[in-house]
Order: structure tokens, then C-alpha cells, then sequence
């Protein structure tokens, strides 16, 4: 019995030294996978609800240029595929501080604050914030719209947004 195990125990052995995998060192690789997750992403509407796209040849240095890219619509092939520009404002002006975002509005709003073209501005709005100040994640972000005159609308998060 001592002989079989000896002998099973020495072929297991040589199996695992003799598989011809060399021990390496630490390889260095770069920096980690990202994906697509990165970065500012603009939220247009379709007839499947809000779909964002990334802004991959503009930087974004403040909140008041997302709406302007919101406004110029989505591009080309996104037009194509079916994504719509639903965001009407005038004149604005977006300030964001931490998870707060506000926008304040020089002319009445033309949303009922549960619509898709709300649901654009909040979710660009808050992921643009949470890229700008990256100790702020963008689920966290709440943002509310103050028209001229009466009340506030919100404060929304995107997550009311998605998936309706």
C-alpha cells in the first residue's frame, strides 16, 4: 500500500512540475480595463425609453455646455437608430455642487417633470456632475429645475427615468 501511494504521489509530482508552465514575475499591464462607462454620456429619447451615447470628441468642462450638446440632438447615427432630442429650454443657467445639481430657467417649462425630455436633462446632468466632481457617483445626483415663476420641479434622480 505504501509503495502505490509512493508511486501515485511521485507521478502527481513530476506531473505538476513537468507541465511546463515557467513562474513568472509581475507583468505590468497599463492601466485597467475602462469599458464604456467613462466619461460624459448624453441621454436622448427613443420608443424604448432613454438611451445614452458617449461625447467622444468634445470636453466637457461644465454643466451648461451638456445642455447645449442636449440641444444640438443626438448624433447622425443615433438619429438614425431612432434617438430624438426632446429638451426645449430657452435660456438656463446649471450650477452643480456635490450631489446637487439646479437649473435655473428663464422661461417657463415646457415639461410635466415625468417626461422623457426631463428625464434627458436629468440623466445627462447627472452624469456630467458625477465626471466633473468624481467623488460624487451619478445615482447619487439629484436635480431639480426652477422655472421663473412657481415652484421648483424635483429634485429628480435619473434612476426614476430608466427603465419605464
Amino acid at each position: 500500500m505504501r509503495v502505490r501511494a509512493g508511486v501515485l504521489l511521485g507521478v502527481l509530482g513530476t506531473a505538476l512540475v513537468g507541465c511546463g508552465v515557467q513562474p513568472t514575475g509581475v507583468i505590468g499591464a497599463g492601466e485597467p480595463a475602462t469599458g464604456l462607462t467613462r466619461g460624459v454620456r448624453l441621454y436622448f429619447a427613443s420608443d424604448a425609453g432613454l438611451r445614452s451615447v458617449p461625447v467622444l470628441d468634445r470636453e466637457v468642462t461644465d454643466l451648461n455646455s451638456v445642455v447645449k450638446l442636449l440641444a444640438a440632438g443626438p448624433p447622425p447615427a443615433e438619429r438614425r437608430d431612432g434617438l430624438t432630442n426632446l429638451v426645449d429650454i430657452g435660456g438656463y443657467t446649471v450650477t452643480g455642487r456635490g450631489t446637487g445639481v439646479t437649473v435655473r430657467l428663464e422661461e417657463p417649462y415646457p415639461g410635466s417633470g415625468r417626461d422623457q425630455g426631463t428625464g434627458q436633462l436629468v440623466c445627462s446632468l447627472a452624469r456630467a456632475q458625477s465626471v466633473l466632481d468624481p467623488k460624487v457617483r451619478a445615482d447619487d445626483v439629484r436635480v431639480t429645475l426652477v422655472p421663473p415663476e412657481g415652484p421648483g420641479l424635483g429634485p429628480y434622480r435619473c434612476a426614476e427615468f430608466l427603465d419605464r
